[in-house]
């Protein structure tokens, strides 16, 4: 024989006996358990996503923050790489030494062949005609010695010996320039950004000369990064065969608004 299941009424069923079912009541009492783990499940979806997107934000923004910080020193170690990939220009030849002309010392033979009686003079007549008939002696006066004039280099080198490098290295020069740099309101207004690459001289003395815009974005930006290039302080001059030249500098500037 077949053993037959025992059937249990549930809570609800034994809650709506004698009563009419097809009311709603017991339909919404029966889903009551299902309803309440899906509202479960959707309110604690909905707190960790109001949890985990401001994480994320937050997250994304300091990683734009550093590579904005890094963004420059990085592209001026590629600009540099590339300067050093070309082959330096051999250095110039040594001048020429100077032919030295050695004089050689003779010393002086002296001759007793003039008599005392001859330069006796015997009255006042003679020592007169002696002295206006005597040729005048004409000292030859030294020349004053010529003024060295300082020799200034005109060519400009893209790549020397010794690059010219900014007191304290490119930390402190990316530091001045973002110290100093001002965002333009019109660019704010505009939303306009951009890296703008800059091309300027450093001379053997170390002045910033022949500021550029190699490649621009915006005039209110390429005027605010011409500015700030001006501002800067002496550089250590580069050098080429061991004297000071000019050299070409190039350096990108990034403006990003946050």
């Amino acid at each position: 024989m077949t053993k037959l299941k025992k059937y249990f009424p549930s809570l609800d069923e034994i809650t709506f006996e004698n009563r009419n079912k097809d009311y709603g009541a017991f339909q919404l009492r029966k889903r009551y358990k299902r309803t309440m783990i899906v509202s479960t499940f959707i309110g604690i979806v909905i707190i960790s996503v109001a949890v985990i997107i401001p994480f994320i934000k937050a997250k994304k923004i300091a990683q734009v923050a550093m590579r904005d910080a890094n963004e420059v020193i990085a592209n001026m170690a590629d600009n540099l790489q590339t300067e050093e990939a070309f082959t330096p220009p051999p250095p110039p030849p040594p001048p020429p030494a100077e032919q030295q002309v050695v004089a050689k010392y003779v010393a002086p033979e002296i001759v007793d062949s003039v008599k005392p009686e001859d330069n006796a003079l015997k009255n006042f007549d003679d020592l007169k005609e002696s002295t206006t008939d005597q040729n005048v002696l004409e000292i030859p006066t030294e020349a004053p010695p010529e003024e060295e004039v300082e020799e200034v280099p005109q060519e400009v080198f893209v790549v020397v010996e010794e690059m010219p490098s900014f007191p304290g290295g490119d930390t402190e020069l990316l530091k001045f320039i973002y110290d100093n740099i001002q965002y333009p309101e019109i660019a704010k207004e505009n939303n306009i950004q951009g890296k703008v690459i800059m091309r300027f001289c450093v001379t053997y003395k170390g002045t910033v000369d022949q500021v550029t815009v190699s490649r621009g974005v915006d005039p209110s930006l390429d005027e605010e990064a011409i500015r700030v290039i001006k501002m800067l302080p002496l550089f250590k001059p580069g050098k080429q065969g061991g004297k000071p030249v000019n050299v070409w500098y190039s350096l990108p500037i990034s403006f990003q608004l946050k």
